[in-house]
């Protein structure tokens, strides 16, 4: 036995530091270049752009940076979140589309660790990002209009995110509070629409496991859980969605999903029942496309699911600025 403890030791210490690197290098994504950005958008389309690349401070004292598309004085802003391993230009195409329907002001964050060369070189699987989301509210809320004198944005607020995205979205709209801080940057968020939403953080690091990695074997991703509350000091957070869901007072919401999502498509149909009575959230899990693959789907499947979204929104909104008796 004096034998082999020291033996039984280095495999354990040795497992552990397997665990560890394996959570290390899945907390900073593959980064490429992006597919398109403001510059080289016209190449692509007949639309001009004047999208400006902005710069603000997260709660941590870290610098969030993303695309910003102004909108009409006074109207709604939407905010769209890419998924894990995505970046901003992603949604590019979809957000000006949003911009061109409603007016709406169309913001683009990098999410932490992703984008090219992202200063934040980690993501978190949404404890992080559900603060720089309701940061990034916080920077929409004091633009001023062109004349610099009332601001931009409007009261009203709406969400677009997928997988990681998705979540970050829902965990910044069901933890704002009221007034008073910088939380309630996030506490007029109205329309909520969400693509294949993890059940929880450890479901998104399980999916970025077997992205990174290649398999995904249910002993490993128990054990990665573990490495990862370790791996974050107790900065990693595994509210589930459910949980935020039922917390949610009055926005509208609409879940998509499909068959490319894989076993998230099961996870945001269940979600569906978390959320208040009223209103009812609305469900589309069995969409050819989905936030996964709208960015590269071409033709009529791509204009269906980008039209579903803009439909939302201006409806949500428009619903939401007519008076009620």
């Amino acid at each position: 036995m004096k034998a082999l403890l020291p033996v039984a030791l280095l495999l354990v210490l040795g497992v552990g530091a397997g665990l560890l690197f394996i959570v290390h290098t899945i907390a900073r994504p593959v980064t490429h270049p992006y597919l398109v950005t403001p510059e080289t958008f016209p190449a692509y389309s007949a639309r001009g752009l004047r999208v400006s690349e902005e710069r603000w401070a997260n709660a941590d004292g870290t610098e969030a940076r993303g695309w910003l598309l102004r909108g009409a004085e006074g109207a709604p802003a939407v905010v769209l979140l890419h998924r894990y391993g995505a970046d901003r230009s992603w949604l590019l195409n979809l957000g000006v589309k949003i911009n061109e329907a409603t007016n709406c002001t169309v913001l683009w964050p990098d999410l932490r660790g992703h984008g090219e060369k992202p200063k934040i070189t980690s993501t978190t699987f949404g404890a992080r990002e559900t603060t720089d989301v309701a940061a990034a509210v916080a920077f929409l809320r004091q633009l001023k209009s062109r004349q610099g004198q009332r601001p931009l944005v409007g009261a009203r607020f709406g969400f677009y995110g997928v997988e990681l995205g998705a979540y970050a979205a829902l965990a910044a709209t069901a933890s704002a509070r009221p007034a008073g801080n910088a939380a309630e940057s996030a506490s007029e968020v109205r329309a909520l629409v969400l693509d294949s939403v993890p059940a929880s953080p450890d479901e998104l690091l399980g999916h970025a496991t077997r992205d990174r990695l290649g398999f995904d074997n249910g002993l490993l991703n128990l054990l990665t859980r573990g490495a990862a509350r370790l791996y974050f000091l107790g900065r990693y957070e595994n509210e589930d969605s459910c949980t935020l869901a039922s917390r949610l007072t009055g926005q509208r919401v609409l879940l998509l999903s499909g068959q490319d999502a894989g076993k998230l498509r099961e996870s945001t149909r269940a979600l569906a029942q978390c959320f208040p009575a009223s209103p009812p959230a609305g469900l589309q899990v069995d969409l050819p496309v989905t936030g996964f693959t709208a960015s590269s789907a071409t033709g009529e499947q791509g204009e269906t699911y980008d039209r579903l979204v803009i439909e939302f929104f201006s409806q949500a909104f428009n619903e939401d600025s007519t008076p009620r008796r």
